[in-house]
């Protein structure tokens, strides 16, 4: 007997017993069953959500009345019930491009029902919850479903493998298909990413405004090595990332665009050689720390001629460079916090008067990134503190959760804000408080960087440069912590470094 077959009513008992959540295509609901089932509502482009009674022998879709007859709240709590116990098989697909997806799937007619409740189901296959961002999805059949947690750069590329995966998968369903869309599960609701051109009949994939959004700054983060992602268990080869400054810098004059590359990995080695001489007392740190220091004042100011040695015998040349600031906001406090540790006034001094207007055209950063680059500039030009403190509060409230829309919230609590902390208690002259918060924003970077290899696990660069500066204030300052490297804090590490002087 086919599973579709009707059963006949039944009482209340049996249907919250036997009653799951489905989904529908928008095709199946003709005329004749919509105008019984009233119910029923549309949850996403092609998409109908609907109650089905799962018999010994088949399956029947349940009607206005059967409604009626058990309740529609009951109903509702049994359907969600039933339908997280239905057995799945579950497994991890990694993609070429490195994109991990979770598929579920089974014999049941409503294994991708349980994308309604993708934040559960993910759940109980990974044992861990979906990001704030949630998680791109796919249903091509009524037995499975694919997903993919929004939480780093391979969003990118997970959603050209769903698209292409869902619409090959609908066309080999037959009878069980269910919709060849990619679709955005988040807070609970399902949006569709695909487009038809009805002219063309081709498909394509149109992000809505604020997950695009989410995908650009992940994207950026995860290039830049800012945020905790699984394929940072391996710590970085040291030869090769001098030997790729080396080779990105030295062909800056040829390709502008090397330079960004060059300042990225140098910024990587500053930081890694670390892992390996906790209080920066060895040469070879402090060389990668001054080459991260002339590479990102090279990349937003310019510079002249200059050689940047990377450890031994090693060096990098860097040909004259123009002063053409990319729009790379988080760049340039990196090259910020880098001089301040490193004690670069003139540095500092060339980089608070990078034009405001370039590092707002960073479109990958949410507003709060961008009034701290104010506030920074500010601060370093020596205009008022009134005006330091009107641009700091900006920053504090435009970080607030609701207010983000590029980077995870975890990233920009654990991470990501805690320099703005210390800077507010370092303005307000306490050392009390700013002690306190020194240790809390530290402990937020352990956290949030513990079992990872990645460059930036072992080191804060932001609340390192804070602590710096109040080191130089005379504020009282731990600097026994794995992650504030003594010598470069106290300043004893500190070497002179090539000035880079005007561009040619």
């Amino acid at each position: 007997m086919n599973r579709d077959d009707a059963l006949e009513p039944t009482d209340a008992a049996e249907l919250l017993r036997g009653v799951h959540a489905r989904l529908l295509p928008l095709a199946a609901l003709t005329p004749e069953l919509s105008g019984a089932m009233r119910y029923a509502r549309v949850v996403a482009d092609g998409l109908v959500f609907a109650y089905a009674l799962d018999g010994p022998t088949s399956v029947r879709i349940l009607t206005d009345r059967d409604v009626e007859v058990a309740g529609l709240q009951e109903l509702g709590r049994a359907a969600y019930a039933n339908l997280m116990r239905v057995p799945a098989e579950y497994a991890e697909v990694v993609t070429e491009e490195g994109a991990r997806l979770h598929s579920v799937y089974g014999d049941s007619h409503f294994v991708a029902a349980k994308a309604l409740f993708l934040s559960e189901a993910a759940r109980q296959v990974t044992g861990e919850p979906l990001p704030d961002a949630g998680a791109l999805v796919v249903v091509p059949s009524r037995h499975n479903l694919v997903f993919h947690p929004i939480g780093d750069g391979s969003v990118a590329d997970a959603v050209n493998a769903l698209a292409a995966y869902a619409l090959g998968a609908h066309e080999d369903s037959g009878r069980g298909a269910l919709s060849p869309q990619v679709y955005w599960w988040h807070a609970g609701a399902l949006t569709s990413l695909t487009v038809f051109d009805e002219q063309t009949r081709t498909f394509s994939l149109r992000p809505p405004p604020q997950l695009l959004a989410m995908m650009k700054g992940l994207v950026r983060l995860d290039g830049a090595g800012r945020i905790a992602t699984r394929t940072a268990d391996k710590a970085p080869d040291l030869g090769e990332l001098a030997s790729s400054i080396a080779e990105s810098a030295g062909r800056c004059d040829r390709d502008p665009a090397a330079l960004g590359g060059a300042f990225g990995a140098a910024v990587a080695l500053a930081h890694a050689r670390c892992a390996e001489d906790p209080d920066a007392a060895g040469i070879d740190t402090w060389d990668a720390w001054a080459t991260a220091v002339q590479l990102g004042s090279a990349l937003f100011v310019g510079a002249q001629p200059q050689q940047c040695h990377l450890g031994g015998e090693r060096t990098a040349q860097l040909p004259a460079t123009p002063a053409d600031p990319p729009a790379d906001a988080r760049a340039w406090l990196d090259a910020l916090y880098l001089a301040v540790v490193c004690r670069q006034t003139d540095r500092i001094d060339r980089l608070c008067r990078v034009p405001p207007a370039r590092l707002r055209e960073d479109d990958s950063v949410d507003a709060y990134v961008l009034h701290w680059v104010d506030t920074l500039q500010t601060y370093f030009s020596r205009r008022s503190m009134d005006e330091v403190v009107e641009k700091l509060l900006a920053t504090m409230e435009s970080s607030m959760p609701e207010g983000l829309t590029h980077a995870p919230k975890d990233f920009v609590n654990r991470i990501d804000y805690q320099p703005v902390a210390l800077f507010h208690r370092l303005v307000s002259g306490d050392p009390n408080a700013f002690a306190e918060t020194l240790t809390e924003a530290l402990a937020e970077h352990s956290g949030y960087w513990s079992g990872s290899a990645a460059p930036r696990a072992r080191l804060a660069l932001g609340p390192l440069a804070m602590a710096s500066m109040a080191y130089e204030r005379g504020f009282p300052v731990d600097a026994e912590h794995p992650c504030l490297p003594a010598h470069l804090l106290d300043g004893k590490r500190i070497e002179d470094i090539p000035e880079s002087g005007d561009p040619a």
